[in-house]
């Protein structure tokens, strides 16, 4: 029987960040990951086309960048790089018209101005006041639930001019923060659009936070990606780990978390039992963890009663393509943004989101753009591109929006080649209206539907990317379940650390350094309890 300290169940982003706090602390550890590529939801790869690497799923990191967690790690010294487009988001609206975040905020706001007098000056505004209270937002958003020690340096600063005021309109719903602060779509779309990362919708409390959020993370950090793809972010965490003695196991799925005495013991995988002396940190979705790796046995009634009441966000449609030219955009920005979100209006925005509600694919769906070769010039052939989009559709499709209008084939749901090939079609005739002759560049096409994300990661079930719904009622102290908010489960040593742990989806190693942290100060006590 293999013995550790640790056994870190997922090697994603928070899985990876979790595991080198505990070598940091000195602790052994093992990681398992039941795919043969470490990452999670932080990968890349060559398979779309020879030559063109792909990030398989997620691709810009604000939150990384934002992350002090990930900082103090000093990826750097591993091996990453990380690199930048010229510019940060552009939003393509019809007839050739952008919204731009620029690296620099005057040219963002001259940008905003010249299209609506007075945004400019109000987008000054917005980041003056992030630049005052900006790193204790972080602290509060990312630390365990509730967040005493940023709480208390938002807390000074909340009370100084515009505090209380950029407190009171993160929790606005996007749309009414949007119309209050800006009178032109550019400004508005740039924060809606970003709002849409989540699965929050425009009119909902607390849909302005995440906007706001990665807007003006952008406009300080902007959306770094690792030279190379993906894949070298996770690598340096892997390299880091191992060079200050953790083991990455790769191929080896745990399929159960012993527990004796009330207390997790050891992780059984299907050739072997490693038998835990401190603690077991689980970067799985609490429906994996809850009833699937811990027993139901081992768990507290009402946690079962809780868990059934659990919310999945909506499942995604992600197109990857191999392009030998730049994408056609019309009226292309002179500084290229390796962001594009496409999106008509707000109402545009509102209506595909309550079709998905409603558990209709959507017509005309809200994409999210990613040009990795405008990002890193490293991942593609001389002038080609590696374009990828991604949408989002309900968990369970009860029909399809588009039905009855003309050309368009139906998606019934059921994810088949048929479904994702009229899905990715629907997609490319988004970005063709905007880009006339993109079809024609396209040399090669990759699409994951709900099933295939599903299968390359287990935490994104049917899709889902968020670890489950970013709504508030399934945040902070009802994350993932009411009465939660922190990493501890009922089980003793044994802790949540995936996304669908408080503070949730986004690449910021937060859920992982919570998990983290938390075994180390309950080995600490318990110890000491020992001792006297």
């Amino acid at each position: 029987m293999t013995t550790t300290d640790a056994v870190v169940i997922g090697s994603g982003p928070n899985g990876l960040v979790a595991a080198n706090l505990l070598v940091d602390a000195g602790w052994s550890v093992v990681v398992l990951e039941e795919q043969s590529t470490p990452g999670g939801a932080v990968r890349s790869d060559s398979s779309v086309a020879p030559g063109y690497v792909h990030d398989t799923f997620s691709s810009f990191y604000p939150l990384a960048a934002g992350s002090p967690t990930i900082r103090g790690l000093r990826l750097e010294e591993h091996g990453l790089e990380w690199v930048q487009a010229p510019s940060v988001v552009g939003h393509s609206f019809p007839e050739g018209r952008w919204g731009v975040l620029h690296r620099d905020r005057g040219d963002t706001a001259a940008g905003l101005d010249a299209q609506a007098p007075g945004d400019g000056d109000a987008w000054l505004a917005l980041c003056d006041t992030w630049d005052r209270v900006g790193d204790d937002v972080i602290r509060c958003l990312l630390n365990p639930f509730p967040p005493v020690r940023g709480g208390a340096g938002l807390a000074r600063r909340v009370l100084r001019p515009g505090g209380l005021e950029l407190l009171r309109e993160m929790i606005m719903p996007a749309r009414t923060l949007t119309e209050r602060l800006f009178t032109g779509d550019a400004a508005r779309m740039l924060i809606a659009g970003n709002a849409a990362h989540a699965d929050i919708s425009l009119e909902s409390p607390g849909s302005a936070a995440m906007g706001m959020l990665l807007v003006l993370l952008g406009q300080t950090v902007g959306f770094p990606v690792p030279r190379g793809g993906a894949g070298e972010f996770s690598g340096a965490m892997v390299r880091r780990l191992e060079s200050k003695g953790g083991e990455v196991v790769l191929g080896e799925r745990a399929e159960g978390v012993r527990v004796d005495g009330g207390r997790a013991v050891a992780v059984r995988t299907a050739s072997r039992e490693i038998s835990v002396g401190r603690a077991v940190l689980a970067d799985v979705s609490a429906p994996a963890l809850y009833g699937g790796l811990v027993p139901w046995d081992d768990l507290p009634t009402r946690l079962r009663h809780r868990m059934g009441r659990f919310e999945w966000d909506p499942s995604t449609v992600k197109v990857d393509w191999a392009l030998d030219g730049k994408v056609p955009w019309e009226n292309a920005p002179e500084e290229e943004p390796g962001t594009v979100h496409i999106g008509d209006s707000l109402d545009d925005m509102t209506l595909t989101g309550g079709q998905i509600a409603a558990g209709l694919v959507p017509e005309r769906p809200f994409m999210l753009v990613g040009q990795m070769g405008v990002a890193d010039r490293t991942r593609v052939p001389e002038g080609g591109e590696a374009l990828w989009a991604y949408t989002h559709v309900p968990q369970q499709v009860r029909g399809d929006a588009a039905v009855g209008s003309e050309g368009v084939r139906e998606v019934r749901g059921t994810w088949d080649e048929g479904d994702l090939d009229a899905m990715a079609e629907r997609m490319e005739e988004r970005i063709e209206s905007r880009a006339p002759g993109f079809r024609d560049r396209i040399t090669a096409r990759r699409v994951l539907g709900p099933q295939e994300l599903e299968s390359m990661d287990g935490n994104l079930h049917r899709g889902a990317i968020n670890g489950g719904t970013a709504n508030l009622q399934q945040q902070l102290v009802f994350r993932p379940v009411a009465g939660s908010g922190r990493p501890e489960t009922p089980v003793k040593g044994l802790y949540l650390a995936s996304a669908s742990a408080h503070p949730g989806g986004g690449v910021h190693g937060a859920c992982g350094a919570n998990a983290a942290r938390a075994a180390l100060w309950h080995d600490r006590t318990r110890n000491l309890w020992r001792r006297r």
